[in-house]
């Protein structure tokens, strides 16, 4: 289980992303239509003003079990161990123990 003050900042910076994805997406629609330097400047400063936490590559995946961030499965959500415990109980349909 990962550390619940980790798990408080990831949900921070979700509420951060969604809160500041409109402003965001504005500015970056802005700079992709401006023809000065002036103008370029002027947009990256907004952008570079706007919180740190507040962008989306900062998320890390995590599993919604266990809160890993590590051994990550998109497909499932789950981490590594999750994955396997969960397979090996059959609660994952279509997943099958590879044997050979």
């Amino acid at each position: 289980m990962a550390k619940k003050s980790m798990l408080q900042r990831e949900l921070k910076r979700k509420n951060l992303v969604k809160h500041y994805l409109e402003k965001r997406k504005e500015i970056l629609k802005q700079l992709k239509n401006v023809t000065s330097l002036e103008e370029i400047f002027l947009l990256n400063e907004k952008l570079q003003k706007l919180p740190k936490n507040s962008s989306p590559i900062r998320l890390r995946n995590r599993c919604w079990k266990t809160g890993k961030p590590r051994g990550y499965s998109r497909f499932f959500g789950l981490c590594r161990n999750a994955v396997r415990e969960l397979a090996h109980d059959c609660f994952l349909p279509g997943v099958t123990k590879a044997s050979w």
